[in-house]
Parts: structure tokens; C-alpha cells; sequence
């Protein structure tokens, strides 16, 4: 799913953790899965941020020569506005769009 497209709340939410865990009955396992998408989603916005600043950044920079570039300030505003990664994990989650498995239930299953 794209980050940028997400329905996910910009403000923190309280969620109700019995609720969340029911297709793995098991709170902390729930808090791993959304926790481990929240980190891929976060590396995903980092390196697009990266590239996207990078594409303003000149070659030529020295400490005499620091000005304040429009385009960065505009493009990091618009990615401080975007909604934290847990958040998006979350609701993810919700939606069932993370596909998740456990390997050591699926050896007991065996």
C-alpha cells in the first residue's frame, strides 16, 4: 500500500488491544507484526524523502555559501504532515492489507 494514499489519522488514537489481536490471540504478537510494518514503512519514507532532497542538493556546498532552499522546505513540511508509520501500520493491519504468518505455529500444526 502506498503511504502517501493512506486513510490512517494524522493524531494519535486510542485502540482497543483485545480488539486488535483477535485473528492472532495474542496482544504482543499483534504490537510485533504492526511494529515490523511500521519499520518498513518508515525506511520506505526515509528513502524517498532522501532521494526527493536530493535532487535539490548542489554539489558545491560550503559553510559561507548555506541558503535556504524553497523546494526542500516544502517537500519536508509535506512529510512531516503525513501520518506517523505506526499509524499507518495500524490501520494496515485494521484493514487486513499486512499479510503476516507464524512459523513456530505453523511447525506445531505439523
Amino acid at each position: 500500500m502506498d503511504y502517501r494514499k493512506s486513510n490512517a489519522p494524522t493524531n494519535t488514537v486510542t485502540r482497543d488491544m483485545i480488539a486488535l489481536s483477535e485473528d492472532t490471540g495474542n496482544v504482543y504478537e499483534t504490537v510485533k507484526i504492526i511494529a515490523k510494518r511500521a519499520n518498513q514503512i518508515s525506511v520506505a519514507m526515509k528513502q524517498d524523502l532522501e532521494k526527493k532532497l536530493n535532487e535539490f542538493a548542489s554539489a558545491n556546498d560550503n559553510l559561507e555559501e548555506v541558503f535556504e532552499n524553497r523546494e526542500q522546505i516544502e517537500i519536508s513540511l509535506y512529510y512531516e504532515k503525513l501520518p506517523k508509520p505506526t499509524l499507518i501500520a495500524t490501520q494496515e493491519y485494521i484493514e487486513g492489507e499486512v499479510y503476516h504468518k507464524n512459523l513456530a505455529k505453523e511447525k506445531e500444526n505439523l
